[in-house]
């Protein structure tokens, strides 16, 4: 879906290019950012690989009467690939910081609520332990503080878990040689039902959206996938959680095969004060399956949790 937004840059340190986009309806260009300053911000962080159409129900239902901010990954969208090749967790949370810092600076100078999803929910959590002050409410969507297993004492997902980094360790070498048959069948005509036979992608998934992401993931930097993959599987932030004292809204997919709804509901226990929404008849895609509901949701709750209001002059 075509966006009206104006996309600028925020530079790393080790010159990396990260890319962020404001979200604006239909305001003349000119006027955007003076129109949008005053504004409550709101800013959506990515999972691992997806495109900007994700966010497109959220965008649509927010950019009326706030300032929608969106951002992409090192090696995603409009970003640079890492400058020097760092993909790891504490980079992505590097580059949200300076994000968020330069979205209140051209804002109101207010903190945005921040929504994030997917393996956004670890870099989030992640800032939060980092620099709490930045992160003054937050909905977290079909995502967890670890990969499924990550942080929990049994021995069987330690063990689970300690094999997944050691196979994709060993993968590695062999990124460059696998990915273009990779993309090949990313291009093709049976990527989608093929999604959809295994269950990644519920009957309701419009075919145009998932066309889209697929387009974005085929051009997408296979070494950046790989490597930001890996960077996931160390460490975790469900140590975190029993320190957020903020609004929090979690929302979760039944029948996500990505995240499963038994990992998002272990969150949920670990974060009892926080508002909880499931929707039925949708996957790891459920932003765009059950779009309209999601964003609904997340209306209300920043209109229950009083986060609507003007700033001050």
């Amino acid at each position: 879906m075509p966006y009206r937004c104006s996309t600028h840059f925020v530079s790393a340190p080790d010159g990396t290019r990260v890319a962020v986009h404001n979200h604006g309806a239909d305001l003349p260009e000119a006027a955007r950012e003076r129109t949008l300053a005053g504004r409550p911000p709101v800013l959506l962080t990515n999972g691992i690989g997806t495109s900007e159409n994700f966010w497109r129900h959220i965008v649509g239902n927010l950019e009326q009467d706030h300032r929608v901010v969106h951002w992409d990954y090192r090696g995603h969208g409009r970003s640079d690939e890492s400058r020097d090749g760092d993909y790891r967790v504490k980079v992505h949370v590097d580059d949200l910081e300076r994000v968020t810092e330069e979205t209140m600076v051209r804002g109101n100078g207010r903190p945005p609520h921040h929504i994030a999803f997917s393996m956004g929910v670890r870099i989030l959590l992640e800032l939060y332990r980092r620099r709490p002050e930045l992160v003054p409410s937050m909905t977290l969507i079909a995502g967890t503080p670890g990969v499924p297993g990550a942080g929990d004492p049994r021995w069987g997902s330690k063990l689970a878990l300690s094999a997944t980094r050691q196979a994709l360790r060993a993968g590695t070498p062999w990124v460059p040689v696998v990915a273009p048959a990779v993309k090949a069948v990313i291009a093709s005509r049976f990527a989608d039902p093929l999604a959809r036979a295994v269950g990644a992608l519920r009957a309701r998934a419009p075919r145009e959206d998932i066309a889209e992401f697929l387009d974005a993931l085929y051009r997408m930097s296979p070494q950046a996938y790989w490597h930001t993959l890996r960077g996931l599987t160390e460490g975790h932030a469900w140590d975190v959680v029993p320190t957020v004292r903020v609004p929090v809204l979690i929302i979760a997919a039944r029948d996500d095969v990505l995240v499963p709804l038994s990992e998002v509901q272990r969150l949920h226990r670990a974060l009892p004060q926080a508002d909880w929404l499931q929707v039925d008849d949708a996957g790891h895609a459920g932003l765009l399956e059950a779009g309209t509901e999601i964003s609904e949701a997340v209306r209300r709750f920043l209109l229950i949790h009083g986060l609507e209001a003007p700033a001050p002059r």
